[in-house]
């Protein structure tokens, strides 16, 4: 099975990805995203743009996607954000057409919760100050002019199943999508300060400063 983890840029795909794969034995995570910073590296920075319009990427993540559901036995856990219909039946819909149990859900929230949570991002405010007060910035200007498209095209049916994260935390969200693709996860008994932290150093391990 592949769960697909829509969102907007900063709405919690990542970490709710992390959390599902913490309690979900035998479960992976297999980040499309990788494809693209791979595709990014061989490319001078003048030509870099967004690398869903490139259709390696889409035809890469099919691919690999492709290979690791038809070997691995666990379920496949792959948080991305895909809002053109075109780009996202040449990935998630070209899957279903292969076979392949494919479970889709789009986290949806209120712009403002969206923009707090993109300020909160792996402690923007300590990365600022060892990186430079501009670091960060980058990837959350990106994310922030993409805002208001997500949230509008994630709306439509094609990217039903819609879940409202607003007042879920992400132990929750992963639950409700567990639930809903029969899944069973493992009791979360770990303590307030040990999630904090923990989901600290994911948000951490997964800024870009190229």
């Amino acid at each position: 099975m592949l769960l697909w983890i829509n969102g907007p840029f900063g709405g919690g795909k990542t970490q709710t990805a992390h959390e599902i794969q913490r309690r979900l034995p035998g479960s992976i995570i297999c980040d499309p995203e990788h494809v693209g910073f791979g595709l990014h590296r061989m490319m001078p920075p003048h030509l870099r743009q967004d690398f869903q319009d490139l259709p390696a990427w889409r035809q890469g993540v099919y691919e690999v996607l492709d290979t690791v559901l038809t070997k691995h036995d666990g379920t496949v856990i792959a948080p991305m954000t895909v809002v053109e219909p075109t780009y996202f039946r040449e990935t998630v819909g070209r899957l279903q057409e292969r076979g392949h149990d494919v479970r889709h859900f789009a986290l949806l929230a209120d712009r403002g919760t969206v923009l707090r949570r993109l300020r909160e991002r792996g402690f923007g405010h300590v990365m600022q100050f060892v990186a430079g007060k501009d670091a960060p910035l980058r990837w959350e200007s990106f994310a922030i002019s993409k805002l208001d498209l997500c949230l509008e095209r994630l709306r439509e049916k094609e990217f039903a199943e819609h879940l409202r994260t607003d007042r879920l935390t992400i132990s929750q969200v992963a639950d409700h999508i567990a639930a809903s693709a029969g899944l069973l996860l493992t009791p979360d008994t770990e303590s307030a300060l040990r999630g904090r932290l923990r989901r600290a150093w994911t948000g951490i391990k997964h800024i870009r400063f190229d």
